[in-house]
């Protein structure tokens, strides 16, 4: 497969990772429309439902070592394989039985889609000119958030018509699409393992070099991930709570939150290729920041300050993908420092919503929350500014 994108079928590769990236969330939020179904039939304690919704990202965290181990020594085809096919079997287990095994097919789904997180990059990396990574990378999230996107929008009127169970099995679909394109796209290497070759010595000095790069990387992605999953969860709440919001119209700046990671997963790459990297970083980083600050002096605005938070969260998640495959020095080390970057800033987007749910508790106020947002988003700004210098312009 190497080389593939510059061969006349690298608009199949690009076609199968847009899909593979519609497994990629897709299913994990199907289950949000219809969580009030799966409280009265399977009788889910609010404690419950909450530690439900929060198991992918605990997975995205816990698993990321495990993903990076399965990347190297089954190769990246053979792993996608995995990944696509534990989303499929994960998908049927969630929606066949009883409480417990909603719990099981979630944790598989978690675990299959932590591979995917680390194992899409590698093969952007390989198999794509660095003059199109950027439009492949952008591919992939852009693809990320439409995939939760159409599911959100689909799962309830598919439950009001077929029950809860088949409205979330329906995201399976998708992965039967990506499988078989993939299949087209590498052939019989999506059966094979392959080990992905050690990694080569760096030059001297190198590998203190990395680890600071590796250090900057994940403290900005940790920034990224917090303001992200603290964001998703309580920005219905505080609009409710603030402007007095019906819970559909709140809903709507969540939706528009999502969406429009759209252009900044696709606008970042053709961003990159007229302005240095840290340039971009730095102006996702201000759009970020009109999300705390915008919301604390003129919430009134909710709508300017969601769609500029949401193409900054789409734009930097983009960027420190892209800032992974090009800062490694090989495939080895491109999916140890994903691991690393993935497995810690995951943590901290795991422990955003409870912990800022906790704060808002106990001063019965927003204003908290969203300096703890702003703390957090100064994060990313100080982590990708420090480590995207670094980064070389494409060819």
């Amino acid at each position: 497969m190497n080389n593939l994108a510059r061969a006349p079928r690298g608009w199949l590769l690009m076609l199968a990772i847009g899909l593979i990236a519609l497994n990629m969330r897709g299913p994990l939020v199907a289950v949000a429309p219809v969580i009030a179904q799966l409280e009265d039939d399977l009788g889910f304690t609010p404690v419950e439902l909450g530690f439900l919704t929060g198991i992918p990202v605990l997975c995205f965290a816990l698993a990321a070592p495990l993903a990076s181990l399965a990347g190297r020594k089954l190769g990246p085809e053979f792993a996608i394989t995995l990944t696509l096919l534990g989303v499929l079997f994960g998908v049927v287990v969630r929606s066949a039985g009883g409480g417990a095994l909603v719990m099981l097919g979630t944790v598989i789904l978690g675990v299959a889609i932590t591979i995917g997180n680390i194992v899409v990059p590698l093969i952007i990396r390989r198999d794509f000119t660095p003059a199109r990574q950027g439009a492949a990378m952008g591919t992939y999230t852009a693809a990320l958030n439409i995939g939760s996107f159409l599911t959100s929008m689909v799962s309830a009127p598919l439950a009001e018509l077929l029950g809860w169970r088949p409205a979330i099995a329906a995201s399976g679909l998708f992965a039967v699409a990506a499988g078989a394109v993939w299949v087209i796209a590498v052939g019989r290497q999506a059966f094979i393992p392959a080990p992905v070759p050690a990694s080569h010595p760096g030059r001297p000095g190198g590998k203190l070099t990395s680890r600071w790069i590796t250090a900057a990387l994940t403290f900005g992605f940790a920034g990224q991930a917090f303001s992200y999953y603290g964001v998703t969860a309580w920005l219905p709440s505080l609009l409710a709570d603030e402007l007095g919001m019906a819970p559909a119209a709140a809903g709507a700046g969540s939706s528009l939150f999502q969406i429009l990671a759209i252009v900044g997963g696709l606008g970042v790459p053709l961003a990159a290729r007229f302005a240095s990297t840290t340039a971009v970083g730095l102006t996702l980083g201000l759009l970020w920041l009109t999300v705390p600050l915008g919301l604390l002096l003129a919430p009134e605005l909710w709508w300017l300050w969601c769609s500029f938070g949401g193409v900054a969260q789409g734009g930097g998640i983009t960027l420190i993908f892209l800032a992974i495959i090009r800062l490694a020095r090989d495939q080895a080390s491109a999916a140890r420092m994903s691991a690393v970057v993935q497995g810690t800033g995951y943590s901290f987007g795991a422990v955003a919503p409870t912990l800022l749910g906790y704060v808002h508790g106990v001063t019965g106020a927003w204003t908290g929350p969203l300096l703890m947002i702003l703390c957090s988003v100064a994060a990313f700004i100080l982590g990708t500014a420090l480590s995207l210098r670094r980064v070389p312009k494409p060819h």
